[in-house]
Formats: C-alpha cells, structure tokens, sequence
C-alpha cells in the first residue's frame, strides 16, 4: 500500500492521486497541509524537509515534489503512462517541465488573486495582467492539441496528469475566458 500524504483540495495532491487510481494502486490519504497542518511535526519533516506536499511512502521509498512521485509511479507501476523508450519519455518530460515552470505560474497567479483576494482589494489592471498571461498559455496549449489528443501524443501520459489538475482551475474560476476549441475538446475528453 502507498500512503499519499496531503489534502484533497491540493493540485499537485490531485495529479498524484488520479494517477494512482489510473493504475489501479492501493493508496491510503492523509490529510496534511492546509487547514490539517502537521507539515512542521518531526515526522512530517523526517519524511519531506521542504515541508510541502505531497509525499508518499512505498514500501521503505519516499518520494516528495509532485513531479517527481509522478515520475516514481509511472516509471515502477505505469510505463503505459511513462514510456520505458527514451525519445517518447523525453517528450512527456519535455512538457512536465512546461507545466511546472511556463503553465503552473500563468493559472497560479490568477488563481490565488481571484480565489484569495477580496475584490476590493484587488488591483485590477494587475488582474488583467495575470489574466492575459493566463490566456496566452492556454492559447499555446490549444494550438499544440490542434494534431494530437493529449499533451505529449495519441495516449495519456504522465504529462497530463501534471497539466490536468491546474487545466481544472483553469476552466472553474468564474472569469470570462476566450474560446479555444482543441483546449475545450482536450478538457472535456479528460473530465469523461
């Protein structure tokens, strides 16, 4: 069994549990984090010395930093999700890097002020800043579908698991957003 340490409400909890349940594992949650706390008990830190989550424990491995379980995961329970090939991993990795350092950031900023701050206190023109930047990923991540139905090819792969749980936000936040299709397509495909 894996212990999947972290709150259901995180992104990078989500990803890690959805693949788990893709690949059919075994995993026990733990709620940490957030309003739960317990990221600064010595047991926390003994596992995870950044403190964040999530973590997990298989067996006597633990892995900490969501890209980084994923990776784990795919490469010991899901090759189908983490090719043993070299050229096709490359490509799934290729876009986790995007996700964390291009598409993460865009969302995340947006996300937090309009989930976290009070409208009132809100700079508007800083909203619309974050908001275009948001926009201008997705719209590079729409052009990219336009030939193929997941991130990194024709199959799902670890790629999606990282680009999913933030594409969610993306497509919940209460904004007016523009219109693009091959994203949209992308998206609903993943939610059936």
């Amino acid at each position: 069994m894996i212990i999947l340490w972290g709150r259901a409400s995180s992104a990078n909890v989500q990803k890690v549990a959805w693949l788990g349940e893709e690949l059919g594992l075994e995993v026990d949650r733990k709620d940490v984090g957030g309003p739960f706390g317990g990221l600064d008990t010595p047991q926390y830190i003994a596992m995870n010395p950044c403190q964040l989550i999530p973590t997990i424990q298989d067996g006597e491995t633990t892995v900490w930093e969501s890209e980084a379980v994923l990776r784990y995961l795919g490469a010991k329970y899901g090759t189908q999700f983490f090719p043993q090939d070299i050229e096709k991993r490359a490509s799934v990795d290729k876009w986790m890097c995007w996700m964390q350092s291009t598409w993460f950031p865009a969302v995340y900023q947006a996300f937090i002020t309009i989930m976290k701050v009070p409208a009132d206190k809100r700079s508007s023109a800083g909203l619309e800043q974050q908001l275009e930047a948001m926009f201008a990923k997705a719209a590079f991540m729409n052009d990219q579908l336009k030939d193929r139905s997941f991130v990194a090819g024709n199959g799902l792969s670890l790629a999606d698991f990282s680009f999913a749980a933030w594409l969610y936000r993306y497509f919940t936040l209460e904004i007016d957003r523009p219109v693009l299709e091959y994203l949209e397509k992308y998206y609903d495909s993943l939610c059936a």
